[in-house]
């Protein structure tokens, strides 16, 4: 099973720290997942505007890729203006929606106030539905005062946030596989 944490943002550290955080937890309680991280700021991603896979740049291609070889993901990303980044929402522009079908997504959100945790179950969770994922129920919302002056998080609140959705991200890839082959 290969589990793909996304970090959807150019701008910034604190998503991809969040992200590879939980990532981190899955690879030590479950060494049995591959686990894979994909931060676009480590990409120059290709604006998507309908023209065929082949006409886009090598790292959209590689960024496709990445995304369709995976079983299930975790998506991270910070809030801007009470929602999701134009770099996170062009990466969903630029996958296939089906193939997303059938498969379980977890989210983890960080902002600069207290109430942006609700652009989770407003927009992120929504757009997962549409594309016809597993939706985790739980997910991380890390506030800005949720990290030391060094980027890491110190919040033991957050950190159990953190070990409850990659147990559940786990269970219910399992649970999942399980269903499919009894189909």
């Amino acid at each position: 099973m290969k589990l793909l944490g996304i970090s959807g943002t150019i701008l910034g550290i604190k998503t991809s720290v969040l992200v590879q955080r939980i990532l981190d937890e899955i690879k030590q309680k479950h060494p049995e997942i591959e686990v894979g991280m994909l931060d676009l700021r480590d990409y120059e991603l290709q604006f998507c505007d309908g023209r065929k896979l082949d006409d886009y740049n090598e790292d959209t291609r590689k960024v496709i890729e990445k995304v369709t070889q995976a079983d299930f993901y975790l998506i991270g990303s910070p809030i801007f203006n009470s929602s999701i980044p134009a770099p996170l929402k062009n990466l969903i522009d630029l996958i296939p929606p089906d193939v997303f079908r059938h498969k379980v997504m977890g989210f983890a959100a960080n902002g600069g106030t207290y109430q942006h945790y609700l652009m989770v179950e407003n927009q992120l969770k929504p757009i997962a539905g549409y594309l016809r994922a597993y939706i985790a129920p739980s997910y991380v919302y890390a506030h800005t005062s949720h990290y030391n002056d060094k980027n890491e998080i110190h919040d033991e609140e957050i950190v159990m946030r953190i070990r409850n959705l990659a147990d559940e991200l786990v269970h219910m890839q399992h649970g999942l596989g399980q269903m499919l082959i009894r189909e």
